[in-house]
């Protein structure tokens, strides 16, 4: 399913909004981008980070340097809820397969794609930094440690009832 970018006006003038909040402070890049991104509704798409760069004077393709480095970043439009799942050492020695597969059987995706109705994307990533706590999932910026299978069905099951936000 692929899910469309649609700036409506009102996106438009949030954007050049949260890019002149930061124009003067170079350093707080990362921060534009991830703000720009939840404004245009879970990526950035090429317009939007042409108003960044006409508002910040920041290079265009610096702005996508940063854009395509950073796997929480994305140019392609993606779910309201991007749920990422660890695949490194540890996560996979602790049942991280299990999880995956409870995920892809319960969405009925695979990694980069969205589910029909544009509620989920799922991504796999190298480490959450949840070793400790493995396996583990993100949905979007929140973190999901000690999952079994039944627990992480139970999860998205919540967000697509919209229990949780």
């Amino acid at each position: 399913m692929s899910v469309e970018f649609a700036l409506s006006e009102e996106k438009r003038a949030k954007i050049a909004e949260i890019a002149g909040r930061y124009h003067d402070e170079p350093d707080q890049l990362m921060r534009i981008m991830f703000d720009v991104q939840e404004a245009s509704g879970n990526g950035i798409p090429r317009e939007a980070a042409l108003i960044v760069s006409d508002v910040t004077g920041i290079p265009i393709s610096e702005l996508y340097g940063y854009i395509t480095f950073y796997s929480m970043l994305s140019d392609q439009p993606r779910g309201k809820y991007v749920v990422r799942i660890c695949k490194s050492v540890p996560c996979h020695v602790r049942g991280s397969r299990g999880i995956y597969d409870a995920i892809v059987k319960t969405l009925g995706i695979q990694p980069g794609e969205t589910t029909r109705d544009g509620l989920f994307t799922l991504e796999t990533c190298e480490c959450l930094g949840l070793c400790v706590e493995s396996p583990a999932i993100m949905i979007n910026d929140k973190a999901y440690s000690n999952l079994t299978p039944g627990r992480v069905i139970t999860l998205l099951e919540k967000y697509q009832d919209g229990e949780v936000e």
